[in-house]
């Protein structure tokens, strides 16, 4: 089985907390567990199934080093790619743009097979570009305001996502 590509990007440790929560849960002999920094689009393009996590920043950007290689992205043939997408936001600060990452990597990911998609039932927020049809382009992680729920929320996704990535 070939290995799970999981880019993470990570300011100030949150996003790379649950990146090591889903390592555990997952298993890290499924995985290749590589900060965005630390890669490039031809070594994201080798991968068949991708994980994408990143923060939301500010009024919904991307983290800091996600922002640099947004562009990058643009190389990466995502066709006939399965990818999931975790975002995290602080709901109670930034509830107009809560988990905004999410949307900005769905938009760049559009060509894959995005698997994933979550509920918004648990969460208090105003409003998100990372929500269609009701439910999240991907698992919406608040560290900050339900910590105590990440673990959970992980574990539910890591069930939705097993399959698709022949887990």
């Amino acid at each position: 089985m070939k290995k799970i590509g999981l880019i993470y990007g990570s300011s100030t440790g949150n996003t790379e907390n649950i990146v090591q929560k889903l390592t555990n849960i997952l298993g890290s002999d499924n995985l290749d567990v590589k900060e965005v920094s630390q890669t490039n689009f031809k070594e994201i393009s080798s991968y068949e199934k991708l994980i994408l996590a990143s923060s939301t920043w500010g009024a919904g950007d991307l983290q800091s080093d996600w922002e640099e290689f947004e562009e990058q992205l643009d190389n990466v043939n995502f066709s006939g790619k399965t990818v999931a997408l975790l975002g995290l936001g602080d709901q109670k600060r930034f509830g107009d743009t809560f988990c905004e990452a999410l949307s900005l990597l769905h938009e760049k990911t559009q060509d894959a097979n995005i698997i994933g998609h979550t509920s918004t039932q648990g969460y208090d927020f105003v409003s998100s570009n990372s929500v269609i049809n009701d439910k999240f382009v991907g698992l919406a992680i608040d560290a900050d305001n339900q910590d105590d729920l990440s673990e959970q929320r992980l574990e539910s996704w890591v069930d939705q996502i097993k399959e698709p990535f022949g887990i």
